[in-house]
């Protein structure tokens, strides 16, 4: 893989700045932690070299100050939401990431459910925390004219309706499982109630995405538009900002937005706001420390493409309406990219139009071009995992790895005994073979240790792959599209 991102720069400048923002505050600092704190992915995707759990190691120095609050919206609750990357719904990632973080040492305080309006999803899942025992659940309404009605949001009528969330530590880490959940508002609600309290509480906001201080169209900032598609969120300059220092930075709506409201509710607490821009709230130094800004464009236009399919697939499963294809087309169109721009894609489509079955084409770190079709004894993603590695491995094309004498057992115990209807082998079941083989074939060892060569490589197929092969290329760490055709 090539790399494009200084992660060790990023742990150290990154970890110094928060320190300098905490210490800006007195009594309290509400910290907002966008993104993925555990296993940002798409990070790690439009920037070679990022580690997913980097924000997670910068936050372990500051673990004995801090106490996490995690937020869910009920909108989210109502309408089941899942988490694209691991394939799980918000409220059962709720949970995971709460077991993760006190595997680590964190003190998780509460949960909040925000844009609360009597949803029965909401009230049932809160029944369902307190029955586990140890969860402190706390309600945020839906408030009229959110977030442009100043007046009434800085009201008893608007934050001071919410519950107050209880904090005992300097640091509160406001996160949640995705994007659009209320974390910002979350913050705001409690500087209000900490104000009437006679608390003087802080804010600042960590926030990968857009990057502030790289262009507008930068193709990392468009990739970030392209992943919140189904948010509707638009990058944007920060005409406060600009019009306080001169500077042109990029935000985007939402905070954009919300500003007015956040000066208010400073200017309340300390007679004058201490930020000018939506941009002064942010401690995102993630711009400083891309080492290989063509590295970065690639992958990030990689990300497009993928998230174009993407979404194109799940409108073929009815798991959305076409808004979300045609904003991502027309940021496509933007970018002056297309689908012949990812030559895996191209490669598969050439093999399948020769072939006439569904194939898959690799791009290894090489740049080299490995396809596959299917056969009448594997499905091409597990015929594509076998070609990929016997390359990588000096092994010749022609050599077959698996013997047919041991597939066909395999294929008789999937349609005879489990009643299956495809008897071709997926990746998982070619991976177990290719494993048992290992134990006495030297190929077959080579293969197998070539798999970590198959990290960051970017895979297409011409068909749905199913959970289990979309599984297994996530684990190996390549970067998948496919067509939404049924196989």
């Amino acid at each position: 893989m090539k790399y494009g991102f200084d992660n060790e720069k990023y742990l150290k400048i990154q970890s110094e700045h928060i320190k300098e923002r905490i210490a800006q505050f007195g009594d309290k600092l509400y910290m907002e932690f966008g993104g993925k704190l555990f296993d940002d992915h798409h990070a790690s995707r439009v920037l070679p070299g990022f580690q997913p759990g980097s924000k997670l190691h910068m936050l372990m120095q500051l673990k004995n100050d801090a106490e996490i609050v995690m937020v869910i919206s009920a909108e989210d609750l109502d309408r089941n939401k899942v988490r694209g990357d691991l394939g799980i719904t918000y409220d059962k990632d709720v949970l995971r990431l709460r077991k993760e973080f006190m595997q680590r040492g964190f003190y998780v305080s509460s949960v909040v459910i925000t844009h609360f309006n009597g949803q029965a999803s909401a009230i049932a899942y809160r029944k369902h925390l307190e029955r586990i025992g140890g969860i402190n659940v706390y309600y945020h309404y839906l408030i009229e004219g959110y977030p442009h009605n100043v007046e009434l949001i800085d009201s008893d009528e608007g934050f001071g309706r919410n519950d107050y969330v209880e904090t005992t530590r300097p640091l509160v880490v406001v996160t949640a499982p995705g994007p659009g959940s209320g974390k910002m508002a979350v913050c705001l609600s409690q500087l209000y109630n900490e104000n009437k309290r006679g608390v003087k509480a802080g804010y600042a906001k960590f926030e990968t995405f857009p990057i502030w201080n790289i262009a507008l169209k930068h193709p990392i900032n468009v990739a970030y538009e392209a992943a919140t598609a189904d948010l509707n969120d638009v990058n944007m300059i920060d005409p406060f900002h600009l019009e306080a220092y001169g500077v042109t930075t990029v935000n985007y709506n939402r905070d954009i937005e919300i500003f007015p409201v956040l000066n208010a509710i400073f200017e309340g607490i300390y007679g004058e706001s201490p930020y000018k821009s939506p941009t002064d709230m942010g401690v995102n130094m993630i711009g400083y420390c891309i080492s290989d800004d063509e590295v970065c464009r690639e992958a990030s236009k990689q990300e497009i493409i993928r998230r174009y399919y993407r979404a194109l697939c799940a409108m073929a499963e009815g798991k959305n309406n076409d808004d979300e294809v045609n904003k991502i087309s027309l940021l496509m169109r933007q970018m002056k990219l297309t689908t012949a721009d990812r030559r895996c894609t191209v490669a598969a489509k050439e093999r399948q139009e020769l072939e006439e079955v569904p194939c898959a084409a690799i791009e290894l770190a090489d740049g080299t071009i490995i396809t596959a079709g299917t056969s009448a004894l594997m499905g091409p993603s597990a015929a594509l995992i076998l070609n990929a590695t016997k390359y990588l491995a000096g092994i010749g094309h022609d050599v077959k790895l698996i013997p047919q004498e041991l597939i066909e057992p395999i294929q008789r115990m999937k349609t005879s005994f489990l009643h299956g209807n495809n008897p071709r082998l997926h990746t998982d079941e070619v991976l177990v073979a290719l494993a048992v083989v290992s134990q006495h074939d030297i190929n077959c060892r080579k293969a197998l240790d070539s798999l970590p060569l198959l990290d960051g490589c970017q895979v297409h197929a011409t068909a749905m792959l199913g959970e289990v092969d979309r599984k297994i290329f996530k684990k190996l760490g390549c970067d998948l599209s496919y067509d939404p055709v049924r196989k």
